[in-house]
């Protein structure tokens, strides 16, 4: 990207409140030479949990493009007998009880799981696969409408008869609400190419992902869909952090 918008291009991670600290930086950037790659969590879930937010990502924020998407898995420490998701709900079924237990991130999660802590994890295909490839997770089923090749012949959570079920998620690009839409489409041009060159699309393939690029009035439509939809998951769970 450096190369193509002759501009020296500085990756700079800024962890912090399951996302919110990088958003609310971009969000109020005025240099109009910031962008946020962020996923499904930092954009369109972590808003609804938290009660008060520095930013509003539907006014501050406007979508460049979508890069990629992924299913999550569902897996199980390999000690389990369950070989697929109907035996995992006919253990539940004959009185099995099951505790959820919420973790702050995915990694410790992925983590307990491996070590054996706890049995069952539903979570992002990028960051389960490692595990999975390792031996460490066995997957029972993926959350996709069609079987994914790098899986081999696991099934569908859809065909083990949670009808229509498809979930994952997907990262993008977005840039403040008053970057100029000159700059706001030269963004989209590069990031759609880079993202659509064979050597990009090959590695993203390799670790689960497809790639998905839209126009910005697309992907902001799109990511206020999947907000909405969140905060009305998050609202049916009672899911507050503060």
């Amino acid at each position: 990207m450096g190369e193509a918008l002759k501009q020296t291009v500085v990756v700079e991670n800024k962890p912090g409140a399951n996302g919110n600290t990088g958003t609310d930086f971009v969000a109020k950037s005025t240099d109009g030479h910031t962008i946020l790659l962020c996923d499904t969590g930092a954009l369109a879930i972590t808003p609804s949990v938290y009660s008060k937010l520095p930013f509003d990502p539907s006014k501050d924020l406007r979508g460049v493009t979508m890069l990629a998407y992924s299913p999550h898995l569902l897996v199980v420490h390999p000690s389990v007998p369950a070989p697929h998701l109907a035996g995992v709900a006919v253990e539940k079924a004959t009185g099995a009880e099951w505790t959820y237990i919420p973790y702050k991130g995915g990694a410790q999660a992925i983590g307990d799981t491996v070590a054996g802590q706890t049995q069952v994890l539903m979570n992002g295909m990028l960051a389960t696969l490692p595990q999975v490839q390792a031996g460490k997770l066995k997957v029972l089923a993926v959350s996709k409408a069609t079987r994914m090749p790098l899986l081999g012949n696991v099934p569908t959570i859809a065909e083990q008869g949670v009808k229509g079920f498809e979930s994952g998620t997907w990262q993008g690009a977005l840039v403040p609400a008053n970057t100029p839409p000159a700059v706001l489409a030269k963004l989209n041009a590069e990031l759609t190419r880079i993202i659509r060159s064979p050597a990009v699309r090959e590695r993203l393939v390799s670790q689960g992902a497809e790639v998905h690029t839209m126009s910005p009035a697309e992907f902001t439509t799109f990511f206020e869909k999947e907000r909405k939809h969140w905060a009305g998951v998050v609202a049916q769970g009672g899911i507050k952090i503060d």
